[in-house]
């Protein structure tokens, strides 16, 4: 199968594509992002470089027909991009919003147009989404409560997008706490964490284990088109442990 990943640079992107060149079912992988991204130090080998490309996308609202050329023929793609809380003073509100929920619409949809007379295969996409996201505006969250009702208005528009492409698109949200890199998080970054933790509630997933299940809906097909943190644990976990050899 072919499959893109988009915002391909960050650290959950990063073990997408470690794992996703490990993939028998994979083969071939578009990694889509504003820069040039290189394989993983550790997967250098000349089947892995035949396996992977980097894209570079300018716009990820309006693609180009170069874009839409490599991206033709995917079979899914795992969507990656948005800012994070811990970034939000950072970025303006309206920028917040176009990356965290604009772009990943513009995406499906865009994938909706260009295969909407293809009715022999279904393209899934899978939006990485908050545990906090809401849906529901009656049921604005105490914290952060604008940002989880976008993360929320963003999971309502993909997953409705993919109800009207009359079978030609499949959409699941993904939807972790904090996710947990054991390799990256420093001395802050841990403290950080735990507050999230005790003071908003947040459950946690490893980074290995989130990657392993996105990549197994992808390529498998979805369980449901919303996945908890636990499912994201539980199905993580069953995957890698049948990886093991025996």
């Amino acid at each position: 199968m072919k499959l893109i990943i988009a915002g391909s640079t960050g650290f959950v992107a990063t073990e997408l594509i470690r794992q996703a060149l490990a993939h028998p079912k994979v083969t071939s992988i578009i990694a889509l992002g504003r820069r040039e991204v290189s394989l993983p130090t550790d997967a250098e080998s000349d089947a892995h470089k035949e396996k992977f490309k980097s894209v570079i996308c300018r716009d990820f609202e309006v693609y180009s027909e170069d874009i839409k050329a490599e991206m033709a023929g995917a079979d899914a793609c795992i969507w990656t991009i948005a800012v994070s809380p811990s970034k939000l003073k950072s970025v303006t509100w309206e920028e917040v919003c176009k990356i965290s929920r604009d772009y990943a619409v513009a995406a499906i949809e865009t994938i909706y147009q260009s295969r909407r007379d293809n009715t022999s295969s279904k393209f899934r996409f899978i939006y990485i989404s908050g545990s906090n996201a809401e849906r529901d505006p009656a049921k604005k969250p105490l914290i952060l409560g604008d940002y989880c009702l976008m993360r929320g208005e963003a999971e309502k528009r993909i997953l409705t997008c993919a109800r009207e492409s009359n079978g030609t698109v499949e959409a699941c949200v993904a939807k972790p706490g904090i996710i947990e890199d054991p390799n990256r998080t420093g001395i802050l970054g841990k403290m950080v964490k735990n507050i999230g933790r005790t003071i908003i509630g947040l459950p946690k997933v490893n980074v290995r284990d989130i990657s392993a299940t996105l990549l197994d809906q992808a390529v498998n097909g979805f369980e449901k088109d919303t996945l908890q943190n636990e499912d994201l644990v539980r199905i993580g976990q069953r995957v890698l442990a049948a990886q093991k050899p025996s």
